[in-house]
Parts: structure tokens; C-alpha cells; sequence
């Protein structure tokens, strides 16, 4: 099963507070909102996504636990991008300096910023089509680096600005390059 993807009328449009309102009446369901005001309600996944995505989200959480060069965030994270879309992506994180520069109030609620980096991790019950689009719309909105993993084909993708994407076949590990500075995530367990 893939997303499923409501068209709303513009008179239906959600305004920030009304998307929150309505995350939290639902919190059993993970829900998006697109640049064009679509809602995107997405499927829990399975186990052995859940532990891939544990796995990674771990080793993350420890790379910046180490160098503490910013924050790292899970999937439960809310990023309102500057096109106006509202995403939560597998995982993700931004420099200090950038989480530093938002008002308490900001970190309270969806960041009102585009992630420096993200990880999205096809599960079964994704779109790769969609998945890419939705990498391609966090470059366009300020991604520094992003990693698409598919462990069904053992592929990774990586998006980086004005760069065509790369594609990986089965590898081993993956480096932060100069984003995230010494993290090489080991793809053992995830791919």
C-alpha cells in the first residue's frame, strides 16, 4: 500500500494550527502536508522497516552525540519547508547554529526550516516514485545531503545541491561527507 493522498479544496486549506490540530487528533496515523495543500497520510510500517530505521536513527543519534554539531531528529519531527509544505522525514538533522537561531516558541512546534540532512528509508508500503520526489523537494527547499535507501533493490540514492543524484549499488557504508563530519553509517543492518 502506498500513501494515500487527499485533494483538498482551497477552501479546506490548512492553516499551520489547523494541520497541528489535526495531527494531534490522530496521532496513530503519520500525516504530511504537500506545497499544494494535499494531506498525505502514510501507513505504519512493518518490523523489519521499523528495526532498519531503528538502526540508523541509533547510529545517528551517537554520531552527534559524539560530535554535537547539531540536533538529530526522528521521524516524528515536523519540517515546514519554505515552499509550505510540511514534512517528517525518516531522519534528519541541522547544525547547531541554525537550531540555535529559532525562537523557543519555533521548537515547539513544526521547524520552520528545511533539515541540512535527511535519511528516507523505503519500506514496503512506499512509492519509490514518491519518495524521490519528495528528496527532490527538499533540495529544491535547502537539503545539504540526503540519502534515499531501498533496501528492496540494495540502493541508495544520494541528493546533494546542483548535483545530479548518485546511486549506489549494495554498498557498505555511507559517509556524512562534509555535512556531518566523521559519520560513516554502516548499511550492515539496513540494507
Amino acid at each position: 500500500m502506498t500513501a494515500l493522498t487527499l485533494k483538498l479544496p482551497l477552501a479546506l486549506k490548512f492553516t499551520d494550527d489547523k494541520f497541528e490540530q489535526l495531527v494531534a487528533a490522530n496521532q496513530d496515523l503519520k500525516l504530511e502536508l504537500s506545497s499544494l495543500g494535499e494531506l498525505v497520510i502514510m501507513s505504519p510500517t512493518g518490523g523489519e522497516t521499523g528495526n532498519r530505521n531503528f538502526d540508523l536513527l541509533g547510529q545517528l543519534w551517537l554520531w552527534n552525540r559524539q560530535n554535537n554539531l547539531g540536533k538529530a531528529f526522528d521521524s516524528s519531527c515536523g519540517f515546514k519547508l519554505p515552499n509550505g509544505a510540511t514534512r517528517s522525514p525518516d531522519a534528519s538533522w541541522i547544525k547547531q547554529e541554525r537550531w540555535d537561531a529559532l525562537t523557543p516558541q519555533q521548537r515547539k512546534k513544526y521547524l520552520p526550516l528545511c533539515p541540512d540532512f535527511v535519511v528516507e528509508l523505503v519500506s514496503e508500503s512506499d512509492d519509490l516514485a514518491d519518495t524521490q520526489a519528495k528528496m527532490r523537494e527538499y533540495i529544491q527547499n535547502g537539503l545539504r545531503l540526503g540519502w534515499l535507501i531501498n533496501p528492496q533493490n540494495k540502493q541508495v540514492e544520494i541528493y546533494r545541491p546542483n548535483q545530479e543524484m548518485e546511486i549506489l549499488n549494495s554498498p557498505t557504508s555511507l559517509s556524512g561527507e562534509d555535512v556531518l563530519p566523521g559519520l560513516v553509517l554502516d548499511l550492515a543492518n539496513v540494507l
